[in-house]
């Protein structure tokens, strides 16, 4: 005991003349907590209010749906379920607001009555009451974006097809909606009795119906309709309960939770490397002290238990710190991802993420600085005679090894514990291993180059710049790895979002169609093709479509296949699949395998699959597929596959038929064009409304405009999770920097007393910082390039193309900071007489 408290006073009384080096070392533990503490204490009231509001998102206890009308053999069935039912249609068409305000594809939702649960909120708040009653007027409840954007107000009217409501109230909140989905697809709602009189329900038109149920409290839903399930299936019919919603919302934010959570765990590791570097360099200034002590009779494990404490503290302290700034910031995050999200978040403490982000601190303080510190061990007193002499920490330690096994167990046990995904722990292992290697290979690399190759004949303040590259308590392994490091993160987070922002890039510019009319019936395209004739627009493109949903797979049913969970994928089987025919491929597409669409041998049409669809449906060349076309059996064979730019403005399909198969299947047309215009634009839309009712027209400016409002969402959502590793890398990028100027400011003093100017020094030491700076940076772009170009071939499954001037720009910038940053430290060398300085530094 009475050791303890001698190791714990000589920790504090060392402590005193180095707080404020300690203090930078403390600040990358805060960040990095921070963001992991923050995140997952998001991420915790994220599911908690998903399990609380699931009811609210699905609005009801139980909702099937089907793309086509329910079987009337069913009817006796599903009106005994609950004890309350509404029905719904929805479909996309074009609605007009009156008088004269505007045209505008829209999510038309015809209902029969309300949300059980969940708030439906209207301006007034009693029209979404009127909408419901049976003998009120009928009357149209319209998103409030749509008003906004035509300026239209409760009291105007909206056409859609053939029937025109009054606008009865404004829509501020429906259940389960977000403001994301609100924005690309407006809602406007009718009565469901007058859906058939709109005359937009034709044969081959895109409707999802709907029927929603409420059941008795308590009841087991899940076990009520069990029974009926075989029925449903054979129906098409979709089933989702509280609970099945409750996975699939889980599922979804699964995905933006586990992405912040690597967020946070790169801020974690970034401040990992600045825990590593800033003791590094604080032993070596401490070897002297430890000398001392050791003369005095120490032991090397009480001189590594003295300093081991003083970082333990330290990170203790720092991961409290951290832990408070996390919680405060987790309040932010609902207002930041708000429109993303469907379900309002209550914020509260996690505390189990507070006390894994305490514990983290600690382990994270412990394990970092340790290895640095094993060399305090092996200090000998000779130290005190010699100062010179390196002998003592040069030499191989066992413990080294050990020590770095341990580091490398925590970083893949915390990462897995973030990702529950061994493949993404391991390659995100891999990932580390390789940027880490790679950097402190360089750096041995260019302190052996410059060693070997020393120009002699350079000038002296060339050669004293190039020589601290490898002179005794050199900073080029340290620098060139957490600055290189540092650089590694920012290029990469831009890279990728210049792969991201480029893949939605839509060519709306000289010939490309910037007008799509879809769900055109065969009997309606002669008449739609001369109305744009009238308007001296071109027919750019004609695409026949035809839906249909997937049976069997080499032969097995799609209901056998769903039970195999180590199978094809279970969405893969219950989508609608909506595909078309021809014996070419179109300038967007490129052959990968097989071959293209053909008719074989035997009749059986050989199809084409995009490539990635093939991969993630864990299809393959060769395989048997059945499809059910609206009723009608139909057998294919997987004969190729090809890729897809999905960004030409053409309609593009995960599935490809030859011709002389589909012709005759009930099918809908889509043609593309081109408008000068928005006054032409406007009277295309306005005839077509008027002639034409159940045709579409999708306005790509218009798309574009709400595409690029999501996209500067997103952007921010990425920056403001990024800041916190950006942030935590700068800070050890400074600070490796910073803690530099304890190893260089007796040398710059010597030389100051040999005669040197101050000019001199100043050159000196932007040659030594300005060429860590220069080759740290681009060593990290390069491995940034390599890590971008991996997310784009095998996540994003994009082209990549490096922008190179902002990557230079990038290596100017960190190579400016380090050099400047040098030259910062180099002030009380230049201000000071020498022995001021050395008195100052002892």
């Amino acid at each position: 005991m009475s050791n303890l408290l001698w190791l714990l006073r000589m920790a504090w009384r060392d402590s005193r003349r180095s707080r404020a080096r300690l203090l930078l070392f403390m600040a990358s533990i805060v960040l990095g907590i921070a963001a992991l503490v923050g995140i997952n204490s998001f991420g915790d009231n994220l599911a908690r209010s998903v399990r609380e509001q699931a009811r609210e998102l699905l609005g009801a206890d139980l909702v099937l749906s089907a793309n086509k009308p329910f079987a009337p053999s069913l009817k006796p069935v599903l009106s005994r379920l609950g004890v309350a039912r509404t029905r719904e249609v929805s479909f996309a068409s074009m609605a007009e607001f009156r008088p004269g305000k505007g045209v505008r594809l829209v999510q038309v939702r015809a209902r029969d009555g309300g949300f059980f649960y969940g708030e439906w909120l209207t301006e007034p708040r009693a029209a979404a009451q009127r909408f419901t009653e049976p003998g009120a007027a009928p009357g149209a409840l319209v998103d409030d974006v749509l008003l906004s954007q035509f300026g239209a107000k409760v009291g105007d009217s909206v056409q859609v097809g053939r029937v025109t409501l009054p606008i009865i109230g404004r829509v501020l909140k429906t259940p389960g909606q977000t403001g994301i989905a609100t924005a690309v697809a407006p809602t406007v709602f009718i009565p469901a009795r007058l859906v058939r009189q709109t005359g937009l329900l034709q044969r081959g038109s895109r409707v999802q119906y709907r029927r929603s149920f409420r059941f008795a409290p308590g009841t087991d839903v899940a076990a009520v309709i069990k029974p009926l399930q075989a029925r449903l299936d054979k129906a098409d019919i979709d089933v989702d309960t509280v609970a099945s919603r409750q996975q699939q919302v889980g599922r979804a934010f699964a995905d933006l939770t586990r992405y912040l959570s690597l967020v946070a765990f790169v801020a974690l590791l970034l401040g990992c490397v600045g825990v590593a570097s800033a003791v590094n360099l604080y032993v070596r200034e401490k070897l002297a002290a430890v000398a001392i002590l050791r003369c005095l009779g120490a032991s090397g494990r009480q001189a590594l238990m003295i300093y081991l404490l003083q970082t333990s503290g330290l990170g203790l302290v720092g991961a409290v710190l951290g832990a408070a700034l996390g919680a405060a910031v987790q309040t932010m995050l609902p207002r930041v991802l708000g429109d993303f999200l469907p379900v309002a978040i209550t914020v509260s403490v996690s505390w189990p993420a507070v006390l894994t982000g305490l514990a983290t601190g600690l382990l994270m303080a412990v394990l970092f600085a340790l290895l640095p510190l094993l060399s305090i061990r092996r200090v000998s007193p000779l130290r005190v005679l010699r100062v010179a002499f390196e002998d003592d920490t040069t030499a191989p330690d066992p413990l080294r090894g050990v020590v770095l096994m341990i580091i490398g167990l925590f970083i893949l046990a915390f990462a897995y514990q973030q990702t529950h995904d061994w493949k993404l722990t391991l390659g995100f292992g891999a990932g580390l291993l390789v940027a880490f290697v790679a950097l402190a290979g360089m750096g041995r690399l260019l302190m052996v180059l410059v060693r070997r190759f020393f120009p002699v004949g350079w000038g002296y303040v060339w050669r004293q710049g190039l020589a601290n590259l490898y002179r005794p308590q050199n900073l080029t392994l340290t620098l060139i790895t957490s600055i290189g490091l540092g650089t590694f993160l920012l290029a990469t987070l831009f890279l990728t979002q210049a792969l991201l922002l480029g893949r939605v890039q839509i060519a709306g510019r000289g010939s490309q169609p910037n007008l799509v009319l879809f769900d055109i019936q065969r009997e309606q395209r002669a008449g739609v093709e001369n109305l744009l004739r009238a308007q001296r627009l071109p027919v750019l493109q004609r695409v026949p479509i035809v839906t249909m949903r997937l049976l069997a797979i080499n032969g097995r049913s799609s209901s056998a296949l769903k039970k195999d969970t180590a199978g094809i994928p279970p969405w893969v089987l219950s989508r609608e699949y909506r595909v078309t025919y021809r014996d070419s491929l179109n300038s967007s597409e490129k052959l990968t395998t097989g071959q293209a669409p053909t008719l074989g041998a035997d009749g059986i049409p050989l199809i084409s699959i995009e490539t990635a669809y093939l991969k993630r449906a864990k299809l393959k060349i060769g395989d048997t597929l059945d499809f059910n076309v609206q009723g009608a059996p139909l057998r294919a064979i997987v004969g190729g596959s090809r890729e897809i730019d999905r960004s030409r403005v053409q309609p593009s399909f995960l599935v490809l038929f030859p011709a002389g198969v589909l012709e005759e299947a009930p099918q809908f047309v889509v043609l593309l064009t081109r408008t000068p215009n928005t006054a032409v634009l406007a009277a295309v839309q306005q005839v077509l409304v008027r002639d034409f009712p159940n045709v579409s027209a999708i306005d790509l400016g218009l798309i574009l405009q709400t595409v690029e409002d999501i996209l500067d969402k997103i952007s921010f959502v990425v920056r403001f999770m990024a800041g916190f590793s950006i942030l935590t890398g700068l800070l050890v990028l400074s600070s490796s920097v910073v803690i530099s100027r304890y190893q260089r400011v007796r040398e710059s003093v010597l030389l100051r007393t040999l005669g040197a100017s101050r000019r001199q020094i100043l050159r000196i030491t932007l040659v030594e910082y300005g060429l860590l700076g220069l080759l740290a940076s681009l060593a990290g772009i390069g491995l940034a390039v390599l890590a971008a170009w991996a997310l784009a071939v095998y996540v994003f499954e994009a082209s990549f193309g490096p922008a190179v001037l902002p990557l230079l720009g990038l290596a100017g910038l960190v190579t400016a900071l380090t050099a400047s940053i040098g030259l910062f430290n180099s002030r009380d060398v230049l201000r000071r007489s020498p022995l001021e300085v050395l008195r100052a530094e002892g």
